[in-house]
């Protein structure tokens, strides 16, 4: 039987279990980061939208990661204060997790089982974007290199129908 988001849990920066069913009729961006990428300015990006559209239902959840070069030294919590501090994020930042190998986080397992990438459906690189209907289907899968801000408009249909 196939695993619905809504029956996964995640744990948020400081530990807190989180239900994903409590983002039930939310539109979500799920993203793997890194403080060290060479893309963590689309952090900023992802703030600029978190902010435009959070009160019509949006939410923005990322999980630090450190599964390619070592580049999220940070635990959880330093993380969420990094990403504050130079990029001013206000959106959830999660736990720290695996998004690749045998010890992949059940909600990586989730999204890379039910949107394939390109060649592949394993996360190849930090900020790859999963964009999540109000009724947690997985709509789009984003590369890394996507900036964000180009993705706007199919973040207001998920949220506008």
């Amino acid at each position: 039987m196939k695993t619905h988001l809504y029956d996964l849990k995640v744990q948020d920066a400081t530990g807190k279990t989180i239900d994903m069913k409590d983002f039930k009729g939310k539109g979500i961006l799920i993203i793997n980061t890194a403080s060290e990428c060479t893309l963590c300015n689309q952090l900023s990006e992802l703030e600029f939208l978190y902010q435009k559209y959070k009160d019509e239902g949006f939410v923005v959840l990322v999980f630090p990661s450190d599964d390619f070069m070592n580049m999220e030294p940070l635990d959880a919590s330093e993380a969420e204060f990094h990403y504050n501090k130079e990029y001013g994020v206000t959106f959830p930042v999660m736990e720290k997790v695996n998004v690749k190998g045998t010890d992949t986080h059940t909600l990586f397992r989730h999204l890379t089982e039910s949107k394939n990438g390109l060649l592949t459906s394993a996360v190849k690189w930090n900020f790859t974007k999963f964009l999540i209907s109000r009724e947690g289907k997985i709509i789009k899968r984003y590369p890394p290199q996507k900036s964000p801000l180009s993705i706007e408009y199919d973040i207001a249909q998920v949220l506008r129908g």
